[in-house]
């Protein structure tokens, strides 16, 4: 098939400086410069590459791991703050679309992280925020549940962009709810590794798998951006730990699910060409939400309102105020907020 409407992707695997969120995000920065250098219209970094992916969660319990857990808390990011501004900058001097995973501190407690894929347009703002929905296991030691504020497709002038975070996509119906929106190129951020698991083991990444299952049913590009940790990029005062090492093997996934690059166990810029013709016959042979659906049998629904603060607060004399003229007063910090959009289906 020719190859029309084409642009082209990129999957950054490199290891961030762990616990160090500037370092890291001057580290982003050059990386997504060079993968505008490269002709790239969308660079995806992995999990939380900002600030680095909490490894030390798999390990027994042990004092050292409360004060990673504290240092890392240290080194999550808000949105927007001063290094959102620095990778929109990068976005915009490069001339690409950055998906970025964030490890993004609540605003309010400043005591909960959430595991955050990041969308960055080529213009310098930022287009989307994906909180993960629900995290892996023992992940749910240090990261919070998110909401479905993010599950939604991005407009770009080369196709429409989405993402969502490792085994949301085991999860299905996050899925479901971006081919409905008619997801084109797909950003799947993983921490990072291909393993042959042991008879008795269930929870792994399965990375590829995964991702592969996602192109192939949304009939979308996606782009397997996996993290990268060896031994050296864990700082000598975290080893105890435990060294987990994450050795990358990114992917880029075409629409009917097979793999066209693939990248080794070393830092890199992986590149690979896509195009929306491509895309168009795939779903033209299957779209899932679409004429191969069945909405007379199956009901599907998405809440996309934001989640609320673990806990209001009404400012009295504000709410005095609004009951004397007709208004209600929503319980935030700020005692006015606009609406909540309805559900969405």
């Amino acid at each position: 098939m020719a190859k029309r409407d084409a642009f082209r992707m990129a999957a950054v695997q490199a290891a961030p400086i762990l616990f160090d969120k500037a370092a890291s995000t001057e580290k982003a920065a050059a990386l997504i410069r060079d993968a505008g250098a490269k002709g790239a219209d969308i660079a995806v970094f992995g999990e939380t590459w900002l600030p680095g992916y909490p490894f030390w969660v798999e390990g027994t319990i042990t004092d050292l791991t409360w004060e990673a857990s504290a240092a890392y808390l240290e080194n999550a990011i808000e949105i927007p703050g001063p290094e959102t501004a620095a990778l929109c900058a990068a976005a915009r001097d490069a001339g690409v679309d950055v998906v970025i995973g964030t490890a993004e501190k609540d605003p309010h407690t400043e005591g909960t992280a959430y595991c955050t894929a990041l969308t960055i347009g080529r213009e310098g703002e930022i287009l989307n925020r994906h909180r993960k929905l629900k995290p892996t296991h023992a992940e749910r030691i240090i990261w919070g549940d998110g909401d479905g504020a993010g599950l939604r497709t991005v407009p770009r002038p080369y196709g429409r962009i989405s993402a969502l975070n490792c085994w949301e996509h085991q999860m299905m119906l996050p899925g479901y709810a971006l081919a409905a929106q008619g997801t084109q190129i797909h950003a799947a951020l993983w921490p990072g590794w291909e393993k042959t698991p042991g008879p008795g083991e269930y929870c792994w990444a399965r990375q590829h798998l995964l991702s592969r299952a996602f192109a192939s049913q949304a009939a979308s590009y996606v782009i397997c951006a996996a993290g990268l940790r060896f031994e050296k990029d864990i700082p000598e005062r975290w080893r105890p730990l435990g060294v987990w090492e994450h050795t990358g093997q990114s992917a880029i996934i075409d629409p009917r699910g097979e793999i066209i690059a693939a990248a080794d166990a070393e830092e890199t810029v992986l590149i690979a060409e896509g195009s929306l013709d491509i895309v168009r016959a795939a779903k033209a042979a299957c779209d899932i939400a679409g004429h191969y659906s069945r909405p007379d049998v199956f009901d599907f629904a998405a809440d996309r309102r934001p989640s609320p603060g673990r806990a209001g607060f009404f400012d009295v004399e504000t709410a005095q105020a609004a009951d004397e003229a007709g208004d209600a007063v929503s319980p935030d910090e700020s005692a006015a907020s606009s609406p909540s959009p309805k559900r969405e289906s």
